[in-house]
């Protein structure tokens, strides 16, 4: 299954959601919902919500971010926000600002 992607050119201002990867290497802002995972590269920045089944992250994310499997924060990204996931891997040399909860319910 081929990703979505968002170029680096591009900005987009509202809410995304679906059912597919999604790849970041330009902006958004707003909210992102996806029952999928998601891929900020580090051209990336996304101030926004984001609630997703596993997040990887190399660029910067403003926001809150609930995962119901895994975020992964890499080693140049920068985040500034509360997480929420039943596994958080933090790379060395990532920033990080914010709470962790991984006192997720089971469904």
């Amino acid at each position: 299954m081929a990703n979505t992607i968002i170029g680096s050119s591009i900005v987009i201002d509202g809410e995304i959601s679906g059912d597919e990867d999604l790849v970041i290497q330009g902006t958004v802002k707003g909210k992102i919902s996806l029952k999928e995972s998601l891929f900020v590269e580090a051209s990336g920045v996304v101030e926004a919500d984001i609630e997703v089944q596993n997040v990887e992250i190399g660029g910067r994310v403003t926001g809150n971010i609930a995962a119901t499997d895994k975020v992964e924060l890499k080693a140049d990204c920068r985040v500034v926000g509360d997480v929420r996931a039943p596994r958080i891997l933090i790379a060395d040399g990532a920033s990080f600002k914010g709470n962790v909860d991984m006192d997720v319910k089971e469904r």
